[in-house]
């Protein structure tokens, strides 16, 4: 999902179970069994938010 600001939220399936992960446009990563739970954290930034570091 793209919003008009350009930010990209990505949810994907992990195959063969109920587990949803989420990534969210400041590279913080979720996971949850419950499609609203994850939605709700995405779209709660920055609050529950902790982008990754890149590590090089």
């Amino acid at each position: 999902m793209s919003t008009p600001t350009g930010e990209v939220y990505r949810v994907d399936w992990l195959p063969g179970t109920d587990v949803l992960h989420g990534t969210c446009h400041c590279g913080a990563e979720h996971t949850a069994q419950d499609p609203v739970e994850m939605w709700e954290w995405m779209l709660a930034h920055p609050e529950g938010h902790e982008a990754r570091e890149d590590v090089r």
